[in-house]
């Protein structure tokens, strides 16, 4: 049955069936309009769209906004999707080439460094359509991202950290102390809702916006204490801060009384995983705790943390603890951990 209009409390509607034997689909949609002539011109778009990509394949009309639609339906991460989608509205996904979105990047946001602009605007759009690659709809896209410049990330130490939360407001300085043992983002942290925290279990569920996943993270006692002893606040999560930008005052505020020098927020992150690496946990269970996509990833950005050309004088000492592990599960905690010891022979 071809698409027919109907009208419901003013506002037209199709339904019916389009497309060839074997590959019809059934509609039965709003068209969000009260304008009939406006509703047919949709229904005959529909229609058409749906033999040309019979006859022509289904990049022929695969625009960016219904690949997006597509990602967003898989429930991947939307984050920094909005200004893309409107920069190329209904551009086919087949005419988006490495150019454009290099050209679009510069567009969207000119005074950011080539770092930002990977993030915001490469990264996103390559997922957006190579997941519709996946499907068989449209071609894989390749974008080369700006070269970055590789700099040492400092990171927050315990010292730091204890300092910093004596200066701040509880809520902020428990967020800290979050970010430091579980090495959650600050977009993640910001996030976390007490329906994600279990206090008994000691755990809690991080939300990782970069990999659209989620992972589940130990709280050590310390930081089970400073949760515990948050005020809720209803309407807000459990560090009540609604987005970033709105701790910016009160970061720097805490800093300066601290009398500490002013890291971002990110260096918590940092903190975490250069103080397991310290530690001797190998690097690829630090990827899996801290949620980064590989090892390969820790290995670039904190493989400096540990170079330090007098280590080597531990090869000469008494004796070296290697930890044993069983299992993945018992990297969340010290608790419990098999120690093994070597000693160190001449």
């Amino acid at each position: 049955m071809p698409l027919k209009l109907y009208r419901r409390k003013g506002i037209y509607y199709c339904r019916g069936t389009v497309g060839p034997t074997g590959k019809r689909r059934r509609y039965n949609v709003s068209l969000h309009t009260t304008d009939k002539d406006t509703a047919a011109r949709q229904v005959a778009e529909i229609e058409s769209g749906h033999w040309k990509g019979h006859f022509d394949g289904p990049e022929a009309i695969l625009t960016f906004a219904r690949a997006a639609q597509i990602y967003r339906a898989a429930g991947k991460s939307t984050t920094f999707l909005e200004p893309i989608e409107k920069y190329f509205g209904g551009t086919l996904v087949k005419d988006i080439s490495e150019g454009t979105v290099q050209l679009m990047a510069k567009d969207l946001y000119p005074n950011v460094g080539n770092a930002s602009l990977n993030r915001l605007v490469i990264v996103p759009t390559i997922a957006v359509i190579n997941h519709a690659a996946r499907s068989k709809l449209c071609s894989r896209l390749t974008v080369e991202r700006y070269e970055e410049d590789a700099k040492v990330k400092e990171p927050a130490t315990l010292e730091w950290v204890t300092k910093f939360r004596a200066a701040a407001k509880p809520h902020l300085g428990a967020m800290v102390l979050f970010m430091w043992f579980t090495g959650a983002r600050p977009g993640e942290a910001v996030a976390v809702q007490w329906g994600d925290v279990d206090l008994d279990k000691r755990t809690v569920l991080i939300r990782e916006t970069k990999l659209s996943k989620e992972r589940v993270a130990h709280l050590p006692a310390a930081l089970v204490v400073a949760l515990a002893n948050l005020k809720h606040v209803d309407g807000r999560g459990v560090f009540v801060y609604g987005r970033l930008s709105s701790l910016k005052d009160s970061w720097k505020t805490a800093c300066k009384k601290a009398g500490i020098k002013r890291l971002t927020p990110h260096c918590c992150r940092h903190g975490f995983a250069t103080g397991l690496l310290r530690r001797g946990v190998d690097v690829v269970t630090v990827a899996w705790l801290g949620g980064w996509k590989d090892a390969a990833q820790v290995l670039k950005t904190y493989g400096h943390a540990i170079k330090n050309p007098k280590l080597t004088d531990l090869l000469t000492g008494p004796e070296l603890p290697i930890y044993a592990e069983t299992d993945a599960q018992s990297a969340h905690s010290q608790e419990g951990r098999p120690e093994t010891k070597v000693t160190a022979t001449a």
